[in-house]
């Protein structure tokens, strides 16, 4: 029984010994382009296996697994890129194998080698590459930016595969991978990059800037990774500009040739990629010779230019207008040229064209000039107030002395006629020429106008009865010296000299011819001449004196033989009279005035000269030690106008910066009113702030101005208001005009003053009389009588106000005249008289040179005799002559200069 057991186990273990192991399930496969990696799971715990490649020997490789992996892994290598290998896999069991599992696996096949491009356009790129390893059998796959282009078309007899990748943007950079494909295996892929052609600029560069030599392009560029490239086709020059900021490109071009037309190209650049090119021309300029010197004379005419950018290129030709020609070689020449036109005519206007020329082209410009001319040549006619001459070649002329400003008048038909003129005054007289917009001196010439005669001259008795005064009055006008002939003996007085000759060791109770003539350099005025006689009362007291001695000497005889033996025991000492410095004027009463005008008017107003004479030292002993100090000095218009320190005006001191010092003066009222006026000099510009300071301390209400703030050309006072509306600041106080009012003889305007400090605003009103001329007195009294009216009409409306200021130049001629004819009036008004000598000495005695000249001091009586009269006679004659007579003493006035009105 055993025995049969064991021989049905063997059958069982050889049937079993017998039996093929299950092939594997499925196998998947991994492929580079040399190796095969399969991968499967086993089969019922086999652990061996086996394969057979195909393609090659049909070799059985055995392969054993081991380790504890459900998934069996085997790598075949040293394969060929691309192929297609056929395989068997067997599982092994006890030295028997399964039928087989058979499956083929592809290797990858190799990228291309490189690409290349075959040709580009800015929409386009064709592309070119070698077939790998020559077979046909392979196929490609192009993807641009993870885009895949359509099948590729491969040539089975071209070894080289050519692709045309379209639709793409001009001046873009595109990337790609091109792969092999074999058996829908693709090789790892070829990676490569390419740009397409940019495009060109869409406009024509603008031309920002050109010359005749350079030229500056500018573009818009589409994309700030272009650059681009310039080239001059004629020449192949190439500039080269790469874009910056922005998106503007600029471009300088120099070197160019004048008058001479370009062709340019201009290159879009990406990657090293041109565009096409865009190309455009530019013609350069010729410029024209702007700036030319001319050198005149009266005959000749000197061209003097530069050359152009010193470029030899330029020629230059200097046409007449005759149309000769002369041309300059600017290869050959320096830079300046120069050419002389010869034997003109004198104050002609000469044309010329001066043209540049290059490459047979020109561009050329007018040019002008005139010769000059000799003002000596010409017959001037000169009068004391006018110059008038034929001339030619002028069209302006231009007149200036010493004290007036320039006068500038055309030239009308070839006639100088200069009028209103300054009498003796040197004058320049210039002759231009305005051609187009250059004004051009043709010549100048000093002429000296004829000077005035000396006014009213005349004579008085000197030295008993052997001798004359010769008197005159100074002419309007500039006078260097006055010569004066008596009886074969002449004086040569200078202008700023007394005018006033005294000659001497004449004979008593004789008629002399006496003249005067005024000399202004070389020319002379008109002589003016009188006969006059010395005093005849030498002679007939001479027969007196010689009796009245015989009987004194007999009454002295009688008186002694009488008396003289009674002796007396104590003899009296004389007494010695004290020096009277006030005299004592007594007022003339209305009904007696007119007789004593008359009287004082005989013989050439001989009793208003002695009274005036006898005034002209009242006051001088005072002291003017204020006005004196060194601060002070500069604040006084004349050295000889000094305040008196008992009657100057105070200003208040604030701080350390100020001073109390003005030039001006307290005047007496009428009545008892010891400080109704001011007398001031006017306003320096260092001094105006100061006078509106004593405007606002002294609570003042009227200004009286008596003067112009500039008379013949001389300033006289400054302007010391605003001109126009608008406020000005004067220290601490700003000061407005509210309105103006203009009359014929003097302008009225109403002031405001504002405090800055304290904001306190004041009225002032501001009487301007402006017909007083610069020299003498006004021409009729009605007007300054009218003027003082008003003046005196807002005074009494001013209960409160401070004192009225009053200034003329230096305070003392007009402004005392005026001052005097205010409170005469009154007088005259409340008591019937008039003390004219009196006031104007109480004047005198608060400041120097009140009533200034004797013209004014017999001004002031013709005033006092018109306004007696009910009615006042328009252009009546006055009593009195329009003169500056002025007594000059040894102590108050020997420092006053020039004769100047004050």
């Amino acid at each position: 029984m055993e025995g049969v057991l064991t021989l049905v186990l063997l059958c069982a273990v050889s049937a079993l010994g017998q039996m093929k192991p299950a092939n594997v399930g499925n196998v998947q496969t991994f492929q580079t382009e040399t190796e095969l990696t399969f991968q499967w799971d086993i089969v019922d715990g086999n652990t061996s296996y086996s394969y057979k490649l195909m393609n090659g020997s049909a070799q059985v490789v055995l392969i054993n697994v081991t380790g504890t992996d459900r998934v069996v892994t085997y790598k075949v290598s040293s394969l060929s890129p691309g192929t297609n290998y056929s395989f068997t896999l067997y599982t092994v069991f006890n030295g028997n194998q399964s039928d087989g599992y058979h499956f083929s696996a592809v290797t990858v096949p190799s990228n291309v080698g490189s690409v290349s491009v075959f040709d580009r356009k800015e929409t386009y790129i064709i592309l070119q590459w070698d077939k790998v390893d020559k077979r046909n059998d392979y196929t490609y796959e192009l993807i641009n930016w993870n885009k895949v282009e359509p099948p590729i078309h491969i040539s089975p007899t071209d070894p080289l595969v050519e692709h045309n990748v379209t639709s793409l943007a001009p001046g873009t950079e595109y990337s790609f991978t091109l792969y092999t494909v074999f058996e829908d295996v693709k090789s790892s892929g070829y990676n490569f990059s390419n740009v397409t052609v940019p495009s060109n600029i869409a406009n024509t560069p603008t031309v920002v800037d050109f010359n005749d030599t350079d030229v500056i392009f500018q573009w818009t560029t589409s994309n700030k990774a272009y650059n681009y490239s310039l080239e001059r086709s004629n020449t192949s020059r190439e500039y080269i500009y790469n874009i910056g900021e922005g998106i503007k490109v600029t471009c300088h071009i120099n070197g160019l040739i004048p008058a001479t037309n370009y062709s340019f190209t201009l290159y879009t650049e990406f990657f090293d990629v041109r565009s096409t090119g865009f190309t455009f021309s530019h013609t350069t300029s010729l410029s024209r010779v702007t700036e030319v010197i001319f050198t005149r004379s009266q005959t000749q005419l000197n061209i003097t230019w530069n050359k152009l950018n010193k470029n030899n290129i330029y020629d230059y030709i200097l046409s007449e207008s005759d149309g000769n020609e002369k041309r300059y070689y600017g290869s050959s020449e320096g830079n300046e040229f120069t050419h002389i036109y010869s034997s003109l005519t004198p104050g002609t206007v000469y044309s010329f064209t001066l043209y540049t020329e290059v490459n047979g082209q020109r561009n050329g410009s007018t040019i002008k000039s005139i010769t000059t001319i000799n003002c000596v040549s010409f017959k001037w006619d000169v009068t004391n107030s006018s110059i008038d001459a034929q001339v030619i070649g002028s069209t302006h002329v231009k007149a200036k002395s010493r004290t007036s400003n320039a006068t500038i008048l055309p030239v009308v038909d070839n006639r100088v006629n200069l009028q209103e003129l300054y009498p003796g005054d040197n004058y320049t007289v210039s002759l231009w020429y305005y051609l187009d917009s250059e004004k051009l001196l043709q010549c100048s010439h000093l002429l000296t106008l004829v000077p005035n005669s000396v006014v009213r001259l005349r004579c008085d008795h000197f030295s008993g009865g052997y001798g004359l005064a010769v008197i005159w009055d100074p002419p309007y006008g500039v006078v260097d010296v006055v010569q004066v002939d008596v009886d074969k003996q002449r004086f040569i007085l200078t202008s700023n000299a007394s005018q006033r000759q005294e000659v001497k060791s004449l004979q008593a109770a004789q008629w002399y011819k006496v003249t005067a003539t005024s000399f202004s350099g070389a020319m002379k005025s008109q002589t003016e001449s009188r006969n006059c006689q010395t005093n005849p009362a030498g002679v007939i007291a001479g027969v007196l004196v010689f009796f009245l001695l015989v009987i004194i000497i007999c009454a002295a005889v009688f008186l002694w033989l009488r008396y003289g033996s009674a002796k007396r025991n104590n003899s009296s000492k004389p007494l010695v009279e004290s020096k009277v410095t006030k005299k004592n004027y007594k007022p003339i009463p209305v009904d007696t005035f007119p007789e004593h005008f008359r009287n004082m008017s005989c013989d050439e107003n001989r009793g208003f000269s002695e009274e005036y004479e006898d005034l002209s030292s009242v006051g001088i002993e005072q002291s003017s030690a204020a006005a004196d100090l060194p601060e002070n000095k500069d604040k006084n218009r004349f050295s000889n106008v000094l305040p008196y320190d008992s009657s100057r005006v105070h200003l208040t001191v604030n701080d350390e910066e100020d001073s109390d010092y003005i030039n001006a003066s307290y005047m007496p009222g009428y009545g008892n009113a010891s400080k109704q006026y001011i007398a001031a000099q006017g306003p320096l510009p260092s001094t105006v702030n100061d006078f509106w300071r004593m405007v606002w301390e002294k609570r003042s209400q009227a200004i009286v101005m008596v003067t112009n703030c500039t008379e013949s050309g001389r300033v006289k006072c400054e302007q010391y208001w605003p001109l126009d509306y608008s406020p000005c600041l004067y220290g601490n106080l700003v000061v407005t005009v509210k309105s103006e009012d203009k009359a014929q003889s003097w302008t009225l305007r109403e002031l405001n003053i504002k405090n800055k400090s304290t904001s306190e605003t004041r009225t002032v009103k501001h009487f301007h009389f402006t017909a007083w001329p610069d020299h003498g007195v006004p021409f009729g009294t009605e007007e300054l009588i009218k003027f003082r009216g008003r003046v005196r009409q807002h005074i009494g409306n001013s209960y409160s106000a401070g004192p009225t200021v009053v200034h003329c130049s230096a305070g003392v001629g007009r402004t005392g005249t005026l001052i005097a004819l205010d409170v005469l009036l009154q007088q005259l008004d409340r008591e019937k008289t008039v003390g004219i000598a009196a006031f104007v000495q109480q004047m005198r005695l608060c400041r120097p040179l009140m009533v200034q000249t004797e013209s004014q001091y017999v001004f002031l009586h013709q005033c006092i005799m018109d306004s007696l009269k009910t009615k006042v006679v328009a252009q009546s004659e006055p009593l009195y002559e329009n003169t500056d007579t002025i007594y000059v003493n040894s102590i108050a006035l020997k420092q006053y200069e020039n004769g100047s009105k004050i």
